[in-house]
């Protein structure tokens, strides 16, 4: 079967048979029209990839077929074929967005060397719009796994962030998914259709980072033999993640206040300064409050970066969440791996049970050390590592509790004592937030032993 389909256009049909002998191979199945009219009739039915036209016809001109063809398909490549060798001529076929021109008389190699080059950027454009498709699907709001009214608050809040270009700082602990939070706003906002750039400012010394985030001009430094663009172009019309931003520097911090403020970078060893166009989304699991406090990071700074801040709950705070991730984990490493197992409930309480301080990194690499050691197609807490077996948390930290039951009457408790402090205690507001009826609420609130309600 053939791969592209290409239309040869030409009133001279002797023509428009050399040119199509010329370029057939298994790979192509081309087609003729005889006149601009029915080459746009075929282009709308038979949609080619590539079309091959001769500029001068008697009813609709090459430029005529450009622009009809265009309308058809964006990305349709077009090739012009003219005898008129002029500048004007090439250039009006350019601006109306040909990809290339030939003249006659011509090399029949030098026609196929224009096809097979036309084609290809067919194919890369084509690759690059089901790249974009699939990045915008795996970073959705819906791969971010989570029903709890925590959860629910982000999405909330990641919807309303996209929809404006506003500098934005995810704070969390680690593990917690900050970048992916990150990705998720950019492949959800305006911007989705450009560089999403994310660098990790704690991973590189400062002069590496300074020369990474601006760029730098060949002899800016040693070992500078050329210049090279940084992140901040890379990134221009699209988003910049700045990861672990607490970590930064004096003079790093100096440079990105005058970014934010300024819309202007300088590359390192350059004078002149560039304009650049980013959204910077920063992340940090350090109190950079304190750190202000302290002097050991900008105040102007941190206004510039915190303008809408951004809060990822721990894993421990979303407990029950914890099914949930458990099962999409499992069906994410089946797809992956080929390795298709399940959780037995005392596994899966166990894991509801931990406290998880690295979070749902941590899960994640729980979850596949078993399924990758484990014989047996179910998971049991003797496949689980011995800090999630034998986790012991007192009744403050979460559940001490032995049984299931026990554990879900606490979960239960928290979730009713945590929604009656969001309303300040009324009850028949909580009742409602709880979608259960305020005789149910006030027989829980006796049966749990809430009190100070």
């Amino acid at each position: 079967m053939a791969l592209y389909k290409i239309l040869v256009v030409d009133n001279d049909k002797s023509m428009a048979e050399v040119i199509a002998s010329s370029i057939e191979s298994e790979d192509y199945e081309v087609m003729k029209a005889h006149s601009g009219a029915e080459a746009v009739a075929l282009i709308a039915r038979a949609r080619p990839d590539l079309v091959v036209t001769d500029l001068k016809m008697s009813d609709i001109d090459g430029i005529g077929v450009l622009k009809e063809a265009k309308k058809i398909d964006p990305d349709v490549v077009v090739v012009i074929v003219t005898a008129f060798a002029s500048i004007q001529t090439a250039i009006n076929a350019m601006k109306e967005g040909a990809y290339d021109y030939v003249i006659k008389p011509f090399k029949l190699d030098e026609l196929r060397i224009v096809v097979s080059r036309g084609l290809d950027l067919r194919m890369i454009k084509a690759e690059n719009v089901s790249l974009k498709k699939e990045l915008e699907r795996q970073y959705g709001l819906e791969n971010i796994i989570g029903k709890s009214r925590e959860m629910e608050r982000l999405f909330e809040t990641i919807r309303k962030v996209s929809e404006v270009d506003t500098t934005v700082m995810i704070t969390g602990e680690s593990g917690t998914g900050k970048e992916l939070v990150a990705r998720a706003i950019h492949y959800n906002s305006p911007r989705r259709g450009s560089q999403f750039v994310a660098v990790n400012c704690g991973a590189l010394p400062e002069g590496i980072l300074e020369s990474e985030l601006f760029g730098h001009v060949k002899g800016a430094y040693t070992g500078a033999v050329s210049t090279k663009a940084g992140l901040f172009q890379e990134a221009d019309h699209g988003t910049l993640f700045l990861d672990e931003i607490g970590i930064t520097t004096p003079a790093i911090q100096v440079s990105l206040l005058r970014v934010l403020q300024d819309r202007e970078i300088r590359m390192v060893g350059d004078t002149k300064s560039v304009r650049v166009d980013v959204r910077i989304i920063a992340a940090t699991n350090e109190d950079l409050e304190a750190k202000v406090k302290a002097g050991a990071f900008r105040e102007d700074l941190y206004y510039r970066l915190t303008v809408i801040p951004i809060e990822i709950p721990p894993l421990r705070r979303r407990r029950d969440d914890i099914p949930l991730l458990i099962r999409h984990i499992v069906g994410k490493l089946a797809v992956r791996t080929g390795m298709v197992k399940t959780v037995s409930d005392e596994a899966a309480e166990l894991l509801c049970r931990y406290n998880w301080p690295g979070n749902v990194r941590e899960l994640e690499n729980v979850i596949e050390g078993a399924v990758s050691l484990t014989p047996s197609a179910t998971i049991y807490p003797r496949d689980l590592p011995e800090r999630v077996r034998n986790y012991a948390p007192d009744r403050e930290d979460g559940a001490g509790q032995k049984t299931l039951g026990e554990f879900m009457s606490l979960v239960e408790k928290r979730h009713i004592e945590s929604v009656l402090k969001e309303v300040d205690g009324n009850k028949k507001l909580a009742a409602e937030v709880l979608q259960i009826s305020l005789a149910s609420l006030y027989r829980k609130i006796d049966e749990l032993g809430i009190g100070g309600q």
